[in-house]
């Protein structure tokens, strides 16, 4: 019986010649994450264990969320991870400033996740390891402790919805309009516990950052996981990165519950309308002009290099609105770095925006950039529901890098093509 890319991971790592969708398993694990809101509480229940983790090479701990630390009870918090740290000798713990960033920018980045691997983090936006050619998935606090405690953890073997993408993408099209496209045309629940699995030349046209941001999302559509094949870009981005892999491919006899295609070469820029990430409709269909009070460039779907390199392209020679606030963050250190080094940091702050250290911080309501009542902001993070950037009165739209820049400079919501 042929399998499919995720399928073929799981019985690797289950120790099995072959597995099915709905099959319970048990599979060793290459990679736990956590970060400083999920790590200590599963911590407390890995203390209930007792004795050491299976193996502090194989553990990453991010603070992200709430750091720089905005205050006492957060501080509390990243201090039970840092001793946590300390105490289990743990190799990849990452330090505010010290080549650290966003966890899901920074595990790929650092070669700490790779193909054929399989990864489980107390973070939903887990999935993001999908893109290269990875199984990696959101955990519970209880299931992560026994994960630091024995390095194993069970699963239900999803079903697989093939995408099938056609065709090469615009300019104006980055992997954001791809992932909001396919939760617009399926629903946020469409792939519920399923895998989401992208195929078809289509892909060739996408760069990583554009397939980090689909497998970012894949979530966003109820999804287990999301997972792109290996290919020429995915050995290219790797090679500096890590040299230890096992790339995998789908049989051509593999199941799956259905296929969805979509023609890359027909997408125009969208944005995703309060208050779910389903919610999506095309700019050049918006009437009445939405105007705005913040963008938010950054975070685990849209903080990585190329992310910026899109949105500095269309600040070139123009101002962000006098009525918009324009908060720019790099998923990293090391994107920062490089963002200073290509010139678009001077960019942004000449085009009047603010940039952040890097941080999770305004995309769930941490800090650096929380709305008030009737403030809407348009963002490049990965959820709008309500409250989620501060008042429960605000309303975030989800866009990609382009629509935001665009729209931070027309204060209002913008194809990238109107400021040209």
């Amino acid at each position: 019986m042929g399998m499919n890319m995720s399928e073929k991971i799981l019985a690797r790592h289950a120790g099995l010649e072959s597995v099915e969708a709905g099959q319970l398993i048990t599979c060793k694990l290459d990679m736990v994450l956590a970060n400083d809101i999920t790590a200590p509480p599963a911590i407390k229940e890995f203390e209930k264990i007792g004795g050491d983790v299976f193996d502090p090479a194989k553990i990453a701990l991010v603070p992200d969320h709430f750091t720089p630390n905005k205050d006492m009870k957060t501080a509390e918090l990243t201090k039970i991870v840092r001793d946590f740290a300390r105490e289990q000798k743990i190799v990849h713990y990452f330090e505010v400033g010290h080549d650290a960033g966003i966890e899901h920018v920074i595990l790929p980045e650092q070669g700490l996740v790779g193909p054929g691997m399989l990864t489980i983090g107390a973070d939903s936006h887990t999935c993001t390891y999908g893109a290269v050619n990875g199984f990696s998935t959101g955990v519970g606090t209880t299931d992560l402790a026994v994960a630091l405690a024995t390095g194993e953890a069970w699963f239900k073997v999803p079903s697989a919805i093939q995408v099938v993408l056609h065709g090469q993408k615009p300019k104006d099209i980055n992997g954001k309009d791809v992932i909001l496209t396919l939760i617009g045309m399926i629903g946020v629940d469409g792939a519920l516990y399923q895998t989401l699995e992208f195929t078809g030349e289509g892909v060739a046209s996408l760069g990583m950052d554009d397939r980090f941001t689909i497998a970012n999302m894949a979530i966003e559509a109820g999804a287990k996981n999301g997972i792109f094949p290996f290919d020429d870009k995915t050995r290219v981005y790797l090679e500096e990165r890590i040299k230890d892999y096992e790339p995998v491919s789908s049989d051509a006899d593999a199941k799956y519950a259905r296929t969805v295609e979509i023609d890359l070469s027909a997408l125009r820029p969208v944005v995703a309308f309060p208050h779910l990430p389903g919610n999506v409709k095309r700019i050049m269909d918006i009437v009445e002009p939405i105007l705005i009070q913040q963008v938010v460039l950054g975070s685990c779907t849209n903080g990585r290099i190329e992310d910026l390199a899109k949105a500095a392209e269309v600040f070139s020679m123009h101002k962000v609105h006098p009525d918009v606030r324009c908060i720019v963050i790099p998923g990293s250190q090391r994107v920062y770095l490089e963002a200073m080094a290509r010139g678009y940091i001077r960019k942004f702050i000449n085009a009047g925006c603010a940039v952040s250290t890097p941080t999770c911080g305004p995309c769930m309501g941490g800090h650096m950039g929380i709305l008030t009542k009737g403030e809407r902001c348009v963002s490049t993070t990965n959820r709008n529901f309500v409250g989620r950037m501060g008042h429960i009165e605000s309303e975030i739209y989800l866009a990609g890098p382009q629509v935001a820049a665009a729209s931070a400079i027309l204060g209002r919501i913008a194809e990238p093509k109107e400021v040209e």
